[in-house]
């Protein structure tokens, strides 16, 4: 983080920075702006890091409450769960492919089975990394993560959303998954509103077809595949679902009361995720059609920029608009 960034010092001060610059700043450097914050009112916090440019803005400022350990996932894992001991809550932040993946038994055995205050912060979410490769892919972390009990499992919207959502794990007592992207998005908001672990945010109410999406890119594919299928004479509404575990169950019900049919979109392997989590709740009520909009179930071993391959997996308000079509036909 630049001098400019750890220069807001206080939480309301980062606030307010990060809702005034919500369209400019990548949400990992958000929430590492507000970790920062939240670290200098809590002397019992603690944060972990893989080597991920931490260094400079918690060595300069709260040595003491920073341990950097090279590229060792599971160690990091491990050891953040042994320091909740003295130190809580215990931040440890990766990249997602390699902190969810790598470490997944030590998270298992020693934070989730645990149920130990530890945050794990995985960013480079979904395809963000893509350039780098199918081994930089994190297309199964949530699935994966919300298998396990006790885990918390949160995917911000955006910079505004990664702020707020840092809040919450950091006052929540048990473990939790948080999982940041990449590069700057677009901001979801115009307004400054609550956020509430395990509550969706309606950013359009639920009409024929009602969209369901977790995650910057999704959302931004939710929006905007709603406006076009108004256009068309067709109403759509559209739930954040920034908390994937514990699901919003009520908000999916009432929109399935409401709607004819449910389209699920994020940067995630269709099978397991948001789309699992809510089929497993419309299953269970007997709801409208669902289909759900993801990385195929393959390996995806394609290389490019994120955009390039979130449209390559139909990651993208055309397919959305068609899906939504075919389901209500």
């Amino acid at each position: 983080m630049s001098a400019a960034l750890t220069a807001h010092r206080s939480v309301a001060d980062v606030f307010d920075h990060v809702w005034e610059n919500r369209s400019a700043l990548q949400s990992r450097e958000a929430h590492a702006m507000m970790l920062l914050a939240l670290a200098r009112e809590n002397p019992d916090l603690a944060c972990l890091t893989v080597d991920m440019d931490y260094e400079a803005s918690f060595t300069g400022a709260l040595a003491r409450q920073h341990v950097n350990l090279g590229i060792a996932e599971q160690n990091m894992i491990s050891v953040a769960a042994g320091m909740t001991v003295a130190a809580r809550p215990v931040f440890a932040t990766g990249m997602s492919p390699f902190v969810s993946a790598r470490a997944y038994e030590q998270i298992k055995v020693d934070v989730a089975g645990a149920n130990l205050p530890v945050k794990i912060v995985g960013t480079h979410g979904g395809l963000a990394s893509g350039h780098y490769g199918p081994t930089h892919h994190s297309t199964e972390d949530i699935g994966a993560l919300r298998l396990l009990p006790n885990m918390t499992v949160v995917v911000p919207g955006d910079a505004w959303e990664a702020v707020q959502a840092t809040v919450a794990v950091a006052e929540d007592p048990g473990p939790a998954y948080l999982r940041l992207g990449r590069q700057a998005t677009p901001a979801l908001y115009e307004e400054r509103t609550d956020f509430v672990l395990g509550r969706a945010r309606v950013l359009r109410e639920p009409g024929r077809v009602v969209f369901i999406a977790t995650g910057p890119h999704p959302n931004l594919v939710a929006a905007q595949a709603a406006r076009e299928l108004a256009e068309q004479g067709v109403s759509a509404g559209h739930l954040n679902m920034h908390t994937v575990k514990p699901l919003d169950r009520e908000a999916v019900v009432d929109a399935c009361a409401r709607a004819e049919a449910v389209v699920t979109i994020e940067d995630h392997r269709a099978v397991g995720g948001l789309g699992g989590a809510v089929c497993e709740v419309v299953a269970e009520i007997g709801g409208p059609p669902v289909r759900r909009i993801g990385v195929p179930d393959v390996h995806y071993d394609l290389v490019g920029g994120e955009q390039y391959l979130l449209h390559h997996a139909g990651v993208n308000a055309a397919n959305a608009v068609a899906q939504a079509l075919k389901a209500l036909a």
